[in-house]
């Protein structure tokens, strides 16, 4: 399909990257995750194709445990994950990663606690070490812009 859901598409490609990571790589199975991968990156991670658009403001905000919900950190994390080096088009979702530090660290400005057995010990727009951690992951990887 050429039209798809960024929420969708993410679980899919952490899915398909374990597998390879799992039994190794096949040809099948990279095919796809490389048109998942490029279906994020023709939309800059964060727009819609076909008016430029961000579709959900949620995206923007970033949140742990992510569970199926789309954010750029998650994102972010995973093609750090899944690529030697950063492509030109993540530029903007890398700037707003990037523009949320607060004192060092990221705010957890989504909580999806509720669903977990056990308490993080993080509340929503408070600092979140889980954040902080994804967000100077990616940073390095991404030559710390």
């Amino acid at each position: 399909s050429t039209r798809g859901s960024f929420d969708t598409t993410i679980n899919v490609l952490e899915g398909l990257l374990e597998l390879e990571r799992s039994v190794g790589a096949r040809h099948d199975v990279t095919a796809a995750r490389l048109r998942g991968e490029e279906y994020l990156l023709e939309r800059h991670l964060i727009h819609r194709l076909s008016d430029g658009e961000v579709p959900q403001r949620r995206w923007l905000e970033i949140g742990f445990p992510n569970g199926w919900y789309y954010d750029v950190a998650r994102v972010l994390d995973y093609l750090r994950l899944a690529r030697p080096a950063p492509d030109e088009r993540m530029s903007e979702a890398l700037d707003t990663l990037g523009s949320k530090q607060v004192d060092g660290r990221w705010p957890l400005e989504h909580a999806y606690h509720s669903r977990l057995l056990v308490d993080l010990g993080e509340t929503e727009g408070g600092p979140s070490r889980w954040l902080t951690l994804r967000a100077l992951r990616v940073l390095r990887w991404a030559g710390a812009r």
